[in-house]
């Protein structure tokens, strides 16, 4: 038999007591830690006093996108946004994507890369834009590439990546032809002309990338022998657009190689 006598049983307001004064501990203790917590979220003691800059800034200097970018962030080390902060950077003029890491204690380190231009793009309602390496319309300051010669495009929306892809196949085939491609057009019904400096223009016409360039190849293998026939007198205009041959206007002269019939 136990020599231990059980404890009586503590009475029912005084067990409530107990309860209440533990739930009331236990709030009181969640609310000291939230304050807590609110207060390091918004305290200056963690303020970012340093904005790295890293990776390609030609176009902008470092003064230039911290006071483009930095009004934008809000927050302190804690309770910065990143991705918000991210979108602040990506905005400036020129950025094409930063990646940013926050740096103990009080340092955020923005690594950047810049938009390359390739070509311009010509826009119907006047708002010409950029189209970089990746073939992505882009917002810049054209006055920033104007001595770059960019070639010019001009189609649909959505097409820029298609047409730098098509301009740099044709480029160094016309090239070795000595003609320089300045312009590609892409109309809505998906017919292509290039533009040349000098003014010359080619019909290219529909098809797949394989196709339009063996058609340009086929012309800039012939063209030679016919222009030969007529010195001095410069290309205007050719048509591709013909089932086995293509059609010529030279400088007061026009003629046609191969078949006139037209394929599209």
């Amino acid at each position: 038999m136990s020599s231990h006598a059980a404890l009586p049983a503590l009475p029912a307001d005084v067990r409530l007591m107990n309860g209440a004064a533990t739930a009331l501990f236990t709030l009181f203790g969640v609310a000291l830690l939230a304050a807590a917590l609110s207060w390091l979220w918004r305290s200056p003691w963690f303020a970012i006093r340093v904005i790295e800059i890293e990776g390609d800034v030609q176009h902008n200097s470092v003064g230039t996108i911290r006071a483009n970018a930095a009004s934008q962030l809000s927050g302190n080390f804690l309770s910065l946004n990143l991705d918000q902060a991210r979108a602040a950077f990506e905005a400036v003029p020129w950025v094409r994507s930063a990646t940013l890491k926050r740096q103990w204690p009080d340092r955020l380190v923005v690594r950047l890369s810049e938009q390359h231009a390739a070509a311009l793009w010509l826009a119907d309602d006047g708002n010409d834009r950029l189209v970089n390496e990746q073939g992505e319309v882009f917002e810049a300051n054209l006055g920033d590439v104007e001595d770059l010669g960019l070639p010019e495009f001009t189609g649909p929306d959505g097409s820029s990546a298609q047409m730098l892809a098509v301009y740099q196949r044709l480029k160094p085939l016309f090239g070795a032809a000595g003609m320089a491609l300045n312009s590609l057009r892409l109309s809505g019904r998906g017919s292509w002309r290039a533009g040349f400096a000098g003014g010359a223009a080619i019909d290219i016409g529909r098809g797949s990338e394989d196709e339009l360039t063996a058609r340009c190849a086929r012309f800039v293998r012939t063209f030679g022998e016919v222009a030969a026939r007529y010195p001095g007198r410069p290309l205007e205009h050719a048509d591709l657009r013909h089932a086995d041959g293509y059609a010529l206007r030279l400088r007061g002269i026009t003629t046609a190689a191969s078949s006139p019939a037209r394929k599209n």
